[in-house]
């Protein structure tokens, strides 16, 4: 699948990044290794600094040995990628129902005002924002993606903290920022059953419509 003849693209994959598509290719069956385009271009864009030049894309459909037009329709179709410059911290949040109705505005609010637009990238090439569809981790809703890591449970205020510590070099924590561990509840006067008291309580429960 992978052709020798020459490359017109500026762009190509490093040697580790060479061998990693390599790898891609061969969890597909012969004559389907297209497939891999997706996991191709995620590679291709982390390489070129988190977005997709016309040569990156070029370089990934000669790779594939397939039409350039084809690899052009994935690039533009998910958002995942991006097809200007992005910053060294990308944001992505999360603007549908369930983030917004938990607060995703004032988080609108807070990186119009700390960055600018959407899709503006600092001078210092340091930071960058867009608004996404949903991140798929709604129960920790509002939810913003910066770059591979998932930030959860945010207020403006703990965005402005994210914002400023990136700004100082300062390490930022990613997961939930109302210390939750994965989805649990907050309410803390929730009592946790084990799987004996669970059984009891089935045991014993009274169902509706059967008597006493």
């Amino acid at each position: 699948m992978i052709s020798e003849k020459n490359n017109n693209s500026e762009f190509s994959f490093s040697s580790e990044n060479k061998t990693l598509a390599k790898k891609e290719l061969r969890k597909y069956p012969k004559g389907r290794e297209v497939s891999a385009i997706i996991s191709l271009l995620w590679i291709a864009q982390k390489q070129n600094g988190g977005w997709l030049t016309n040569d990156v894309i070029e370089h990934v459909a000669f790779f594939l040995e397939i039409p350039k037009i084809r690899a052009m329709e994935i690039a533009t179709f998910y958002t995942m990628f991006n097809l200007s410059p992005v910053g060294k911290y990308h944001f992505q949040m999360c603007g549908t129902t369930p983030c917004m109705l938990s607060g995703s505005d004032e988080l609108k609010e807070v990186l119009s005002k700390k960055i600018g637009p959407q899709s503006t990238v600092t001078d210092d090439n340091l930071l960058s924002w867009i608004e996404v569809e949903c991140l798929g981790a709604c129960c920790n809703a509002p939810v913003i993606q910066i770059n591979d890591d998932y930030y959860e449970d945010l207020d403006s205020s703990d965005l402005e903290e994210i914002l400023d510590n990136i700004k100082k070099s300062k390490s930022i924590k990613s997961g939930s920022y109302k210390k939750r561990i994965a989805s649990e509840p907050l309410d803390q006067n929730l009592k946790m059953l084990n799987e004996e008291q669970i059984s009891i309580l089935v045991k014993n429960r009274k169902k509706p419509g059967i008597g006493n």
